[in-house]
């Protein structure tokens, strides 16, 4: 089939990738318009499109997709079928009928779970066990189009964001491109969503991602690797905001329990105080700093026990 690709972000790339590796035609490129990046502020191509670039593909930029340009442009490559992954923009229904056999996305959750922006994170931070990936024709709804098939994949314990994307971004890009095939064989066919187990995913906003010591560990745990690495999670000191890295749980039974936010601090370690038992620190960056150990930090800030981190803030 001939096919463009739409998608943004570095975690589109294996599905474009995998894409061009495959049989079918990929003629074009649609990705969102170079963005303002780094302390110059200089406009900087999005990751899909600097790898299509490199594989000589033709790349579309267009500040929104109902722009009569774009869709010129999207006519004349005559494409059966246009795959997604985090594209970043609301396809208008004039967008969507351009193409035959629909526009494809490649969703990170099980559909009908986590319709929206931040499926991955919602996923973790709801405390889920398996997670996975779906592909599904785009439908003016959010997320509710008809789906083709479905991956799944287990959470692990340890599991950042962006441990958890990159895997599901991996084998989704299989997944895509087994989809496309049974699309141009005539071999698969949509099936709609159930209208139950719907639930939501919007975007993580920064203030959601500020950690609250008051709930139990295993929440504080969830939140902070929810928002690892973006927005980040962070608690304050001294008036100031640091960026908390995931934390190590502890085990109940030793009975180590200290007030919310505040801190035990040893040679080779820092606990931390939750609304049940304290957890392990991890990594921390200071507002201005790098990133380091939380017993480095605590040892040139020289922090002392006692102290409560969000006392300020």
């Amino acid at each position: 089939m001939r096919l463009v690709f739409a998608g943004t972000p570095e975690v589109a790339v294996p599905a474009l990738e995998a894409i061009h590796a495959s049989d079918h035609d990929l003629v074009g490129v649609v990705t969102r318009p170079d963005a303002p990046s780094g302390r110059g502020r200089k406009l900087v191509a999005s990751p899909v499109a600097q790898r299509a670039e490199e594989l000589g593909i033709e790349v579309l930029k267009p500040e929104h997709p109902r722009d009569p340009e774009f869709q010129a442009a999207l006519r004349a490559l005559e494409p059966d079928c246009c795959p997604v992954v985090a594209y970043g923009a609301l396809l208008p229904q004039s967008a969507l009928d351009i193409v035959p056999l629909g526009w494809v996305n490649l969703h990170f959750s099980c559909l009908p779970a986590w319709r929206g922006a931040a499926p991955v994170q919602h996923a973790i931070w709801a405390g889920d066990e398996v997670t996975g990936a779906t592909t599904f024709r785009i439908v003016k709804a959010m997320d509710a189009g008809p789906t083709f098939g479905v991956m799944t994949e287990r959470i692990r314990p340890t599991d950042t964001a962006g441990d958890l994307l990159t895997r599901l971004a991996e084998g989704g890009a299989g997944l895509l491109v087994a989809t496309l095939d049974g699309l141009e064989k005539g071999e698969i066919a949509a099936l709609d969503q159930p209208t139950d187990g719907v639930s939501l995913a919007p975007k993580i906003l920064v203030e959601d991602a500020h950690v609250d010591w008051t709930e139990p560990a295993a929440a504080v745990d969830r939140r902070i690797r929810a928002c690892t690495p973006a927005p980040g999670a962070w608690s304050t000191h001294e008036g100031e905001r640091i960026k908390i890295g995931p934390v190590t749980l502890t085990d109940p039974a030793d009975g180590l329990r200290l007030p919310p936010g505040e801190l035990a601090v040893g040679k080779k370690q820092v606990l931390i105080g939750t609304g049940s038992y304290a957890v392990r620190l991890g990594e921390v960056k200071p507002f201005g700093k790098k990133q380091m150990d939380a017993a480095d930090w605590a040892r040139g800030a020289r922090l002392e026990s006692g102290l409560v981190l969000g006392a300020d803030g």
